[in-house]
């Protein structure tokens, strides 16, 4: 029971993060499109000012509850996918950095370069997340001792490549729906028409991406021996929809609420598909990584439960608040102007 429990949690903190870490991700991609001056660019770095690094505490959560409550999955998965993970790394530094370096020079050319940083710093992480967790939802090359068996282009197959395509088409709307929410007039015009403009593109991918899923992964078969789980495939579909006719109607707020669930919907319809599994294995089911063969002790997982139902509300309430106080349209002397 405690093992299922987990697991749930466990999906659950990393459709958090990237609800969170996705839309300044997101944000940070785009940005050569949305920018036409210096005044725009400083308008999208205090967008993001000050929640990024805070969003960013989920995916060490996340991290962390994997090492603590699965073990054995995480030394797989860190050792299998490290090279990903290394690579996921380096750009989020690239991203902090460039962040913190960009304000402190006076240059344009400097400026420019850090700009360019924080873009390759934004979309590498998507990138790699949508790869990393297809390929977990297809199953990764594990063999019976739990060694993965592959490098990093053997991640980088369609469906993987697929999933990489999605994060960052679907961090890109999100992104551009916050400045949409954080700005107003001509910049906040470009974020509503930009997030317009990705839609189509990101509803083909996730028609095509759900299309494959179906191929190349078993993630259908818990939904099919439980026909109720279907209702959860519901939520995405009515928020991808919802997405569309929020921007028309330009109430920015709403739009980036429901591609909030959007995000956290799609995350968990992967997750309870992968049930029990953690880590499937692609050479033999025999060899997956599971939550009754990786979980720590019942002893463990029991304290740990009581320490995250004291401090995960305390930490979601935070941001909650966080966000009410500080998300508010960015005015001319909030920028200096």
């Amino acid at each position: 029971m405690l093992e299922s429990i987990w697991f749930l949690l466990w999906g659950l903190l990393w459709a958090i993060y990237f609800m969170l870490d996705g839309y300044d991700l997101g944000l940070g991609s785009v940005m050569p499109f949305l920018a036409k001056d210096e005044k725009d660019r400083k308008a999208i770095y205090k967008s993001i000012g000050p929640f990024w690094d805070g969003n960013e505490v989920w995916l060490i959560t996340a991290g962390g509850v994997t090492f603590a409550a699965f073990p054995k999955a995480y030394a797989v998965m860190f050792s299998g996918l490290y090279t990903a993970l290394m690579l996921l790394l380096i750009a989020l530094i690239i991203r902090g950095v460039a962040y913190e370096f960009r304000g402190l020079v006076e240059s344009d050319w400097a400026r420019k370069l850090w700009d360019k940083a924080m873009v390759l710093g934004s979309v590498l992480p998507g990138l790699l997340l949508g790869v990393a967790f297809a390929n977990i939802f297809m199953g990764i090359p594990i063999d019976e001792n739990g060694v993965f068996q592959g490098n990093l282009f053997t991640l980088l197959n369609p469906y993987g490549l697929g999933g990489g395509i999605l994060f960052v088409l679907l961090f890109a709307q999100h992104g551009s729906l916050w400045l949409a929410v954080r700005t107003h007039g001509e910049l906040n015009e470009r974020a509503g028409n930009l997030a317009a403009t990705i839609w189509p593109v990101l509803a083909a991918v996730y028609i095509a991406f759900l299309a494959l899923t179906g191929v190349y992964t078993q993630l259908l078969s818990n939904y099919l021996a439980y026909p109720a789980l279907m209702l959860i495939l519901l939520i995405p579909i009515f928020a991808i929809v919802k997405v569309r006719t929020l921007i028309a109607a330009r109430k920015w707020w709403k739009a980036w609420a429901a591609s909030a669930v959007l995000i956290v919907s799609t995350t968990l319809f992967g997750v309870i598909g992968l049930f029990p599994a953690l880590l499937p294995s692609s050479i033999n089911p025999a060899y997956s990584i599971t939550i009754h063969n990786a979980a720590s002790s019942q002893l463990t997982l029991k304290i740990m439960l009581t320490v995250a139902l004291i401090m995960v509300p305390i930490v979601i309430g935070y941001q909650f608040w966080m966000h009410k106080v500080f998300a508010t349209k960015i005015t001319d002397e909030d920028l200096g102007y």
